[in-house]
Order: structure tokens, then sequence, then C-alpha cells
């Protein structure tokens, strides 16, 4: 085991960004997200379960929920899975804190405060640019203004950060490099640009959980292990399936390539497709008696 927590894991997420007495640690991550566009002063966490307006309703809940000092609303999670309808997910969350700021009675003139949505993503987006940072807002389609700042969508794909410790620069950059690489560092850096990393060192060493965080803290490990195991089953399985499929589909194809043209173009189309396939050129040769220079000038 690491000298830093997992911040991936449900506890070590919590334990940077959600404790009351360590929450200038959020406050600066938001800042330096938001670096340029606004400062925020003082948060206050709020229940991070809402529940169900009526009966039947579906309830929501968040990593971490809190309203700043002018009243804006964040949501902050962490995902490790991708999820089906990740995109729609994230759309329910942020328009069910919207329309949770509305007041009963005719007074009420739509006074709304922004809604801020901040999802770390242990997995790349589909049907999007593979980036680190997607920020989405209201704007006009054809000339891009703001129509309203009220709803913001910040998605920051960690797989799709590489910058070394000395290639960071920003202060985002630098927490972004921090929380990817915590688990195998021996010492944080950046801590003589930013007192805040001094803090941040303090809290994430493991040898400063008490007892019972230790113990909720082993426990997410095991979870998060389980989900980085289910994950890699899956993709294994799909890369298995992705093979067999191409196999067949060479016999196939193959078979009926040798009805029409011969024998051996048969088993070049064979060939072509074992190698499509993923399968060594050595067991191709095996399987269809080429050799290794007639498979390796297949297209």
């Amino acid at each position: 085991m690491g000298k830093f927590i997992n911040p991936f894991t449900d506890v070590g997420f919590k334990k940077i960004f959600g404790q009351e007495v360590s929450k200038d640690l959020l406050i600066d991550f938001l800042n330096d997200l938001l670096v340029g566009e606004r400062s925020i002063k003082d948060i206050t966490f709020l229940d991070k379960e809402l529940l169900p307006e009526y009966m039947g309703d579906r309830g929501v809940i968040y990593d971490i929920y809190c309203t700043t000092e002018a009243g804006e609303h964040i949501i902050v999670e962490m995902q490790n899975r991708q999820q089906t309808n990740f995109k729609e997910r994230a759309l329910f969350y942020l328009s069910h804190t919207i329309t949770r700021q509305g007041e009963k009675g005719a007074r009420w003139e739509f006074d709304l405060k922004a809604v801020y949505g901040v999802f770390f993503m242990n997995f790349r987006l589909e049907d999007t640019p593979h980036k680190l940072r997607t920020d989405i807002v209201l704007s006009d389609r054809d000339t891009h203004e703001v129509f309203s700042d009220k709803l913001r969508f910040i998605f920051i794909e960690l797989p799709s950060f590489n910058k070394e410790e000395e290639e960071c620069e920003t202060d985002f950059e630098r927490w972004i490099y921090i929380l990817k690489n915590m688990e195998t560092l021996n010492r944080l850096p950046f801590k003589a640009r930013k007192a805040v990393f001094e803090k941040l060192e303090k809290i994430v060493d493991i040898a400063s959980l008490s007892k019972e965080e230790r113990m909720k803290y082993d426990e997410s490990i095991k979870v998060y292990r389980d989900n980085l195991a289910t994950i890699s089953f899956a993709k294994n399985q799909g890369k298995e399936e992705g093979l067999k499929e191409g196999i067949e589909k060479g016999l196939k194809e193959g078979r009926k390539e040798g009805r029409k043209e011969g024998r051996k173009e048969g088993i070049l189309s064979v060939a072509r497709n074992l190698r499509s396939g993923g399968m060594s050129v050595e067991a191709i040769a095996a399987v269809t008696g080429l050799s290794i220079e007639e498979i390796e000038q297949l297209d």
C-alpha cells in the first residue's frame, strides 16, 4: 500500500473534498478550475441526498453538494465506471437542482442561482473529442454567445491527462497531476508554489487516518478494486468475443471465397480476417499453413 490514500475511492475523494474542516481544499480547487471567471470565498456543504418531493419521485444522491457565499450550487462527483446515459444523468442532476430553487407563491420571479456540475471521470466520455476538460454552457448555436450562465457542466476526463510533474503549466493541471498520481507518490509536489498542497499532504497521509477511518478506507479500496476487476473482465471479454467473431467471419468468408476463386484465395481471406481479429502472425501461419512472409504481405 502506498503512502497516500487513493482519491478515486469514495472515502478518499470525500476525505479530500467533502470535509468541513478542510473545505479550503475544495475552494482552492474550484477557484483554480474557474480561474479568470470568478473567485469563491466560502462554501457551505449541503445534504448530499435530496429527498423526493412527492411519492414516486426519484431522489438524487451526489458525492459532494455545496453552495457558495453568493448562493450558487455546485455538485462535484467522482465516477470510476462508465455509465449508460451518463450525459443525461448529469443533465438530470443539474436540472433537478435548478427546479428545487422554485419558491411557492406568486411573488417569486424565477430568480435562479447558477448551478455547476463538476464531474471527474476515470473513463473517456463517449461521442465527444477526448480531452482533459469539456465545458458545456447554454449558448447561441450560431454566434456561440452565452444565452444563460445558470447551467454549467464541466467534465474532467482523467485518462486524457498524461503530463509529467515538470510539464504542468497551471494550478488546475497541478491539482489533476496530484490527484491522478497520488497513490504512487512518496511526497506531494508543488508545495513550495501553493501552501494548500502542504495541508493536502497531511490530510491524505494514510498514517494520519484514525482506526475507524482506516477501516472505512480499506473497505472503500476493496469496492474500488472490485470495480476495476469488473471493468477489466468486461473489456477482455469484449476482445475475446471480437476475436472469435473475426475468426468465424474469416472462416465463413474464406469458404465462400474458396468456392469462387480457389482454395489459395480462400486461405488468404481467412488469414486476413484472423489478422484483423488480432491473432498473431505465428498463430495464423499454424492455422492456415501460409508462411510468415505471405501473411505479413497481406493488406
